[in-house]
């Protein structure tokens, strides 16, 4: 059989290669314009990466969604870039999947993935922008649908690549985002909301998880210093959430892995920084204080309160919740009061149908309705489910080297960061990729906790006396 595929494979590519320059030369248009050719660069570019589909899709997709998030040259290629490999993503992981999936079945997660689908399209029958509420909720499905099958294809049985990989990007896009910000004042986010959020959900927990794993002393010093500087960007963000999410998810790593004395040594040296300042600059030093609690604090609203910048967003999502109760405005869409006719976008929001609702919990609320809102809520409970054993086991074993470590405390800074900002059901933000993926494995690396072992008790010798 492995002959006849040999034999096969060396007649078809000739025949083909000699097909493609008869149609070059019979067709030389196709060959000139820009258009064209970019496509057939993209065409061999996909069929490249999904012909290493388990080793090179996962990160091709995660730089498209980034690459259409980010201000970085031709962001408009990566616009429609994202949702070409997402859509083929899920299809192919489903396909994919099948060969071994009876090794990993579904879950819970993924029958609550699919209730979740099923809420949106109710509320989406009965939007007053059903078309773009519809087009929504596939976008969500497609990202659950690749997150139950083609982000397991990628990481099942390949583990070890997988994270190393994925701590290598985080280390990497560290020192690519201080470059950008702290050499060349470039915004690289786009807005500082969005570089906490992508520091506090995944780059810091990741980093803090891989200095936990290192066994070699330069590997962990390098770590270190990649994290400290991880910590500085979210800090300069001035994100509270973010830096409220990051801090706390750090926190509770250090906790249960039984580490209070590197939580100690970073609170001391930021103790330590902020004293040195004070000496360096005394003159300076009241104003910074004052800046930095009106910009993080209060954010720009002190005389409001402490969400006094939360408010308005809150407040108009209410309204909005008590018109539709039940079933909501529509998934992904807001009942605007805008009168503008422009065209439902089909590659990216416009804000005729979007706005701010400051939680993403509210979101979820005025979207799909109360009734909408269970699966969610089910899917929610499930992941700190999923999170509270995974720290029952590391404090009774204290092994870092657990894979379901990083995909807890990401999936618990993601949904910390998204109490106060609207990123969680929006499944053309990059950040949104990397929490749902993140909470679809994560079921996939569920045991029960170890129990402390029991010494057996001695069996009793059982005799009779015999009388003499």
């Amino acid at each position: 059989m492995r002959d006849n595929s040999k034999l096969l494979a060396l007649l078809v590519v000739p025949l083909g290669m000699v097909a493609a320059f008869a149609f070059a030369e019979t067709h030389p248009g196709y060959f000139t314009g820009d258009f064209y050719l970019g496509g057939f660069l993209g065409l061999q570019v996909l069929i490249f990466i999904l012909w290493h589909y388990e080793t090179v899709f996962f990160p091709s997709m995660m730089l498209a969604f980034l690459w259409a998030g980010t201000n970085v040259p031709l962001s408009g290629i990566g616009t429609m870039g994202r949702w070409v490999l997402l859509i083929i993503g899920a299809l192919v992981g489903v396909v994919k999947w099948v060969r071994f999936g009876h090794r990993r079945p579904m879950n819970a997660m993924h029958m609550l993935g699919l209730l979740c689908i099923l809420a949106a399209l109710v509320s989406a029958e009965g939007s007053s922008r059903s078309t773009t509420s519809l087009l929504k909720t596939l976008s969500l499905a497609l990202l659950f649908l690749y997150g139950a099958a083609g982000a397991r294809v990628a990481v099942v049985d390949r583990e070890k690549g997988f994270f190393r990989g994925l701590v290598r990007a985080c280390e990497i896009a560290t020192w690519i985002t201080a470059a950008a910000y702290f050499g060349l004042g470039y915004d690289l986010f786009g807005n500082t909301n969005s570089l906490g959020a992508v520091f506090a959900v995944l780059v810091v927990p990741v980093l803090l998880w891989a200095v936990f794993n290192a066994s070699d002393h330069r590997v962990r010093h390098r770590l270190l210093l990649a994290l400290a500087l991880a910590f500085g960007l979210l800090l300069f963000s001035v994100a509270r959430a973010a830096i409220v999410a990051g801090f706390l998810a750090s926190a509770l790593m250090c906790l249960c892995m039984r580490r209070g004395k590197l939580m100690l040594q970073g609170a001391f040296v930021a103790v330590l920084m902020v004293t040195t300042l004070a000496v360096l600059q005394p003159e300076r030093f009241p104003g910074l204080m004052d800046s930095a609690a009106s910009d993080v604090v209060y954010k720009g609203h002190r005389d409001e309160g402490l969400l006094g910048s939360r408010k308005s967003p809150w407040d108009d999502t209410q309204k909005v919740i008590r018109e539709s109760p039940w079933f909501g405005s529509g998934f992904g869409t807001d009942v605007m009061e805008s009168t503008t006719t422009s065209a439902d976008p089909w590659f990216r929001s416009s804000s005729d149908t979007t706005r701010e609702h400051g939680s993403s919990y509210l979101t979820l609320l005025q979207y799909v309705g109360l009734l909408g809102s269970v699966p969610f809520a089910a899917i929610f409970l499930l992941i700190l489910f999923h999170l509270r054993r995974v720290c029952q086991r590391m404090w009774r074993t204290g092994d870092a080297s657990d894979w379901a470590i990083p995909l807890a405390f990401i999936c618990l800074a993601g949904l910390i960061d998204a109490a106060f900002e609207d990123w969680l059901v929006a499944a053309g933000y990059y950040l949104n990729v990397f929490f749902w993926t993140s909470a679809f494995l994560l079921s996939d690396y569920q045991r029960p906790a170890p129990q402390p072992a029991r010494v057996p008790a001695l069996p009793q010798p059982s005799f009779v006396p015999v009388a003499r």
